[in-house]
């Protein structure tokens, strides 16, 4: 018998059948799942033994085939006899791994940036909120220098549920790659056994997630946008065309990326607890490095600006393809500029190289919802409309009247978007 499943299975392999065989133990039914175990074996070893006995009479007992299912059948019963006197051993981690109790504790993986945790990560501390009444919640924080520790008080004092931030400070922490970050999200859950474990669904949390579930060897619930209980929560499915609900039935944790537009801000301004969480500092002694060498970190290209982030601005205005270039491109930022928003842009644009990468909106770029969003020559696509259709006013512009874009705005102008564009310039004061 050889266990190699997790910690509340055994896994047994059947050399009659050829395949393995996974039999649940528990400690309080050792002895009545050897008592099956013996039985089963036993009686495929009896009728194994008299068809080979047949088959024989007639055969040549230096067949080939007949030394081999000897074979089989003498290793058999080699294992069914240490079965005998070998006890079944029940992993002391099996309790982190049990079906999710009554008893929440969540831990939400957060990104910090200048010595405040980010936007998108105190939506994920909402999220983790709404999961269960009376849910304990940890924050998770890594990197090193003084603005981890400003972050790890920033997240202290931000939230009334939070009851413990975990700070881990290591340079090998510092940047976000995915393999030291999920080895820490594994050590933090072996100690901890969180019931729920939550990342915001953007490219720091996509990144890491995945991983560490795999160490986990958990399944986890991409794009939250809803969540209805602890087990029970709603994701778009078809480029956000339906809504599917899902059911987490597997065993803790329970873990989670959120869509930051879809769970609001906590309403506590910052720095306004009078009783700030503990922040306790994460036993890095038997942090594993051995997958560290297999990435390493380059290096950060962004763009300076004074503009507000794309993912929470107010206000986004975005261009298309119908610009026609990365020159005509500046009149969307000169508007941007002038209504203190971002500039986004669809894929065609990006593609085009009008725009880098980072300004993508859609499906597979940013995922937005502004309080106004407005589009030049934007056609609508559904991969497009996936990614901007929660904004809480869309305008739309485009000379052509039957683009998808104007079935999903608030309001539709048909009209040259470098005439609206000109208008617009001119009337708006600096």
């Amino acid at each position: 018998m050889h266990h190699v499943g997790p910690p509340q299975s055994t896994v047994l392999y059947s050399l009659e059948e050829n395949r393995v065989v996974s039999i649940a133990t528990y400690e309080n039914k050792t002895n009545s799942l050897r008592r099956y175990l013996l039985r089963r074996f036993y009686s495929r070893a009896i009728s194994s033994s008299s068809d080979t006995a047949i088959k024989q009479g007639s055969a040549n007992p230096q067949n080939p085939r007949n030394l081999i299912r000897e074979g089989k059948m003498a290793a058999a019963l080699r294992m069914l006899r240490s079965l005998r006197t070998r006890p079944f051993h029940v992993s002391p981690l099996s309790s982190c791994l049990s079906p999710i109790s009554r008893f929440m504790s969540t831990l939400v993986i957060a990104e910090h940036e200048g010595g405040s945790v980010k936007p998108s990560s105190m939506s994920a501390l909402a999220a983790a909120g709404a999961v269960s009444e009376g849910n304990s919640i940890s924050v998770l924080l890594a990197g090193s220098g003084p603005s981890l520790q400003e972050a790890a008080l920033h997240a202290a004092s931000s939230h009334p549920s939070v009851s413990q931030v975990l700070v881990a400070d290591t340079d090998v922490l510092k940047h976000p790659l995915a393999e030291p970050w999920a080895e820490l999200v594994n050590l933090v859950q072996q100690s901890g056994c969180y019931s729920h474990i939550v990342a915001a669904s953007t490219s720091f949390g996509k990144n890491i997630l995945p991983r560490a579930a795999a160490l986990l060897d958990v399944s986890p619930v991409t794009d939250v946008i809803g969540i209805s209980g602890p087990q029970l929560f709603v994701r778009p499915i078809y480029a956000g065309n339906a809504l599917c609900t899902v059911r987490y039935t597997g065993v803790a944790p329970c873990m989670l990326t959120i869509r930051s537009t879809s769970f609001a801000l906590p309403s506590v301004p910052a720095d306004s607890r009078s009783d700030p969480a503990q922040i306790s500092q994460v036993d890095l002694s038997t942090f594993s490095e051995v997958t560290l060498g297999r990435s390493r970190w380059l290096k950060l290209e962004s763009q300076d600006t004074e503009r507000p982030d794309l993912g929470n601005a107010r206000v986004v205005v975005t261009g298309g393809r119908g610009l026609k270039s990365a020159e005509n491109f500046k009149l969307i930022e000169k508007l941007a500029e002038k209504l203190g928003g971002a500039v986004g842009a669809t894929r065609a644009a990006v593609d085009a190289g009008f725009v880098p990468n980072e300004l993508q909106v859609g499906q597979t770029g940013k995922i937005v919802a502004p309080e106004l969003y407005i589009a030049f020559g934007v056609s609508g696509a559904i991969q497009h409309l996936a990614g901007m259709r929660d904004s809480k006013v869309i305008v739309a512009i485009n000379k052509d009247a039957d683009a998808p874009i104007f079935q999903v705005a608030d309001y539709g102008l048909v009209a040259d978007l470098f005439q609206v564009l000109t208008e617009l310039l001119e009337k708006l004061p600096e």
